[in-house]
């Protein structure tokens, strides 16, 4: 089978020495649609995947926000990718190849292979790859990977968890992958955050703001969501992705992985003593995270829980690129949530201060209007 990655030049801003976005170039079609169009359609059924939202430049007040914030937590994200890494090397060692989940995943993947490789002096392989909630993993990407290094161990990474829904779609994906092909993957995702109790692998449970959450592709490499639409993914493709080059003067995905990165000398000490205890008492995901999300569906009569976004990582996509109906905040004092405050006021959305929940925040999607 001839790949996509071996017809396609690189895509992204990311140093290849990074990471290896295994992803078709779609950068020359027109898959956007402004947020009120993709919404509708989506609730339609239109899959989310097969059209794009459109990406701005980030407004200087929000940008402004973003480096705030990264000042403030830069230690706690190097802290939390340390923990990560930690545990990843003395579970799986230096036979692992890092895949991470495009694209939220691709930044933590970037800094756990930094992280190993300044304290560990490892160079593990990286490459991000696309997963699409009711579509599965890219299994194109997949085999390609374990053909380019026989018998590795795959270490699945994301950014944070909301209420499991990718969780639960790579443990399925690599159920069927098994069944076809007989080999067994590790469904074990590694986040930063793991707020909803959804994995075994992770920097913190606390629902923090990972400042990378505040921005769209101007963080993340200048690509795109993925794109799973069969006008332009064949059956041997990988799924597509578009490269912003319109971007390139917004684009700060490099300086927010060094910026990190510096704190590591800081903080590996307390990484891998962070990391002995959770190895150690090494639980169930239990999922928590759903039953409130179950709760909140309920008490605010709305018709599916994919209309609610738990966690701070989520409520920011929500005001960002859907239909958002109302915010719940644990604590609207919270530093975690200056920017789904400034954010909330932008797009005049409702706050509602909902204090028992163990999310920071909750974004809530409004029922797009039938014509």
């Amino acid at each position: 089978m001839v790949y996509a990655a071996d017809q396609k030049k690189s895509i992204g801003s990311y140093n290849n020495k990074d990471v290896v976005f295994l992803l078709k170039d779609l950068s020359t079609f027109s898959l956007e649609g402004t947020i009120e169009e993709r919404e509708k359609n989506i609730q339609s059924g239109q899959h989310y995947s097969e059209t794009l939202p459109i990406e701005y430049q980030p407004p200087e007040n929000y940008l402004n926000l973003f480096w705030e914030t990264l000042e403030e937590y830069k230690q706690k994200v190097a802290l939390c990718a340390g923990t990560v890494a930690e545990q990843i090397w003395k579970l799986k060692g230096e036979n692992t190849v890092l895949v991470s989940l495009a694209r939220a995943g691709t930044p933590v993947g970037i800094l756990i292979k930094r992280y190993l490789s300044e304290v560990y002096g490892a160079d593990l392989p990286h490459y991000s790859v696309s997963i699409i909630r009711d579509r599965g993993i890219d299994e194109n990407a997949i085999n390609y990977i374990l053909q380019s290094h026989p018998g590795c161990n795959i270490q699945f990474v994301d950014g944070w968890t909301g209420k499991g829904a990718i969780s639960i779609e790579l443990t399925k994906a690599c159920r069927e992958f098994s069944e076809k092909n007989g080999i067994a993957l590790d469904d074990t995702l590694a986040v930063l955050a793991d707020p909803g109790h959804c994995t075994t692998l992770y920097g913190t449970r606390e629902d923090f703001l990972i400042p990378s959450a505040c921005l769209n592709s101007t963080v993340s490499g200048l690509v795109s969501r993925t794109v799973l639409n069969e006008k332009y993914i064949g059956p041997s493709d990988f799924h597509g992705a578009k490269y912003y080059k319109e971007l390139e003067s917004a684009d700060v995905s490099n300086e927010y992985l060094s910026i990190i990165e510096d704190e590591f000398q800081a903080i590996k000490q307390e990484a891998a003593e962070t990391a002995a205890p959770l190895m150690a008492k090494k639980g169930d995901a239990t999922f928590q995270g759903m039953e409130e999300v179950r709760k909140i569906k309920e008490e605010f009569d709305i018709e599916s829980v994919n209309f609610v976004k738990p966690g701070v990582g989520e409520t920011t996509r929500v005001l960002l690129r859907r239909l958002p109906w109302k915010i719940l905040m644990k604590d609207p004092e919270s530093p975690y949530v200056r920017h789904i405050a400034m954010l909330a006021k932008e797009r005049n959305v409702e706050i509602i201060h909902y204090p028992n929940m163990s999310y920071t925040c909750c974004g809530l999607i409004k029922k797009a209007e039938k014509e």
